[in-house]
């Protein structure tokens, strides 16, 4: 678990998919890739109808790209394979075949709030704060932008990314369309999670897979798209003003 951790379990059609890390489900290199070809296993998995996606413990969801990870970037092709993961995890999560619940149980930053927007029907508690802080640090949310505006529309994605200090609250993220569903503790959501699940799990597979083709409609180029998003990130990540800016956050 030092390094973070990406677990999947089967039952009854329901997969439960769920990853971790000690620094507040922060998410390096390894486990987003890890999470990408788990989300991509269950995908291809005839005998799973639905996917639960979710974070370890009972605080923060994710708090997005591990700083740890980010300092230590020290050439462009490496900056471009650490932010090509989010696009990976991001399209992974587009091309399943099956509906994806997310279980949002806190606060989210940076890519957490691409994740979330990345699952098909999103539960969270009122605790479930987000921000897409990027640009404090002297990036911006490239990669995860497009998931982001296609759920909560560009207006509230440009006051998200403008405004990168600032967290927004749950109910918020309700209103703009990123959650479907906010609960005033843990759970009640897990509930409200399982009996979606168990519902979805009875469904037919066809019609739902039918419905998330439509839902995904006119992100065909997201692979194209999402890459060259990330070669903006990775190269931003190198600049001088960039380091300083994350090294003065991670001493906070």
């Amino acid at each position: 678990m030092e390094t973070g951790s990406v677990n999947s379990f089967i039952s009854k059609g329901i997969a439960t998919i769920t990853f971790g890390h000690p620094q507040s489900n922060s998410l390096p290199g390894l486990i987003l890739n890890k999470l990408a070809e788990e989300i991509q296993l269950i995908g291809a998995n005839s005998e799973v109808t639905v996917i639960v996606l979710k974070s370890l413990g009972t605080k923060s969801f994710c708090a997005g790209a591990s700083f740890d990870e980010l300092v230590a970037i020290s050439d462009y092709e490496t900056g471009l394979e650490f932010f090509s993961g989010f696009a990976k995890v991001i399209n992974a999560c587009r091309k399943s075949k099956q509906l994806i619940i997310g279980r949002v149980q806190g606060k989210a930053v940076g890519g957490g709030v691409g994740i979330a927007a990345s699952v098909d029907y999103c539960f969270a508690t009122k605790n479930a704060d987000i921000k897409l802080s990027e640009l404090a640090v002297g990036i911006g949310p490239f990669v995860v932008g497009p998931a982001v505006a296609r759920k909560i529309g560009e207006a509230a994605m440009s006051e998200l990314a403008i405004n990168a200090t600032a967290w927004r609250s749950a109910e918020w993220a309700m209103k703009k369309g990123l959650y479907a569903e906010v609960y005033d503790s843990i759970e009640l959501m897990d509930e409200a999670v399982e009996g979606l699940a168990q519902r979805l799990s009875l469904s037919n597979p066809e019609a739902m897979s039918e419905l998330k083709n439509i839902f995904w409609k006119g992100t065909a180029n997201w692979d194209e798209l999402l890459i060259e998003r990330a070669r903006i990130s990775g190269r931003l990540v190198l600049s001088e003003y960039t380091r300083n800016a994350i090294q003065a956050f991670k001493s906070k």
